[in-house]
């Protein structure tokens, strides 16, 4: 090595073109580095190499159809019980049911919002064409017209006895339709506002029992 450097300092020119050769040795191994980290990264499936592309792809593989159909299905039928918890006001008499209308109404919209955004992500309509089953009877719980209208015209005692009666059809129909997209469905969030929907409704429904044994 003390040979090495001697000769190094009496020919500065050889010491330069040394010098030159070690930090362009160098740049070519962080481009290789470089390339080799992107590489992996491309094998991470789903991961990408951004944010904005890891994001891209989840929204093109992370839902299936079951979970287009969860969405579609229930916007519209919480839709509905959004009407009715609405009937309440100024018709209902039984301080218990009032409570519980107020909270559907804050439990559901928020859920509509956040389904509809799901399903523009994934570029899909947020209604269906048709609407196969979606009516009373069906076993979803969605009530007819006629049943709205019926509502509609109580008022007092006779209303309350009918809304938590027409409730809990109508809570029964989406705790099924949550079931379905709990064993069926792909996407994460999908899935666990299934969950919400079935542990929550469930509890209104007994509540709803309760109300009607004391009516």
């Amino acid at each position: 090595m003390t040979s090495f450097t001697r000769a190094l300092r009496r020919k500065p020119a050889r010491r330069i073109a040394a010098v030159g050769a070690v930090a362009a040795g160098a740049l070519f191994l962080s481009a290789c580095g470089g390339d080799d980290d992107g590489d992996m990264a491309g094998m991470d499936h789903g991961s990408g190499n951004s944010s904005a592309s890891a994001s891209a792809e989840a929204g093109a593989t992370g839902f299936n159809d079951a979970d287009v159909t969860f969405a579609q299905m229930m916007i519209p039928h919480h839709e509905q019980a959004l009407e009715m918890a609405e009937l309440a006001d100024g018709r209902a008499s039984d301080a218990e049911i009032k409570e519980l209308a107020g909270k559907i109404e804050q439990a559901q919209d928020p859920e509509i919002k956040t389904m509809k955004g799901w399903l523009e992500s994934w570029n899909k309509p947020t209604a269906m064409e048709s609407m196969p089953g979606m009516d009373h009877g069906s076993g979803d719980g969605m009530m007819s017209d006629g049943d709205m209208g019926h509502l509609k015209g109580m008022k007092g005692a006779e209303f309350d006895k009918m809304f938590a009666e027409m409730m809990i059809d109508h809570h029964n129909g989406a705790i099924a339709m949550a079931k379905d997209e709990q064993k069926n469905g792909k996407s994460a969030d999908a899935v666990k506002l299934a969950g919400d929907i079935v542990k929550g409704q469930s509890a209104e429904v007994e509540q709803l029992n309760s109300i009607l044994d004391r009516l």
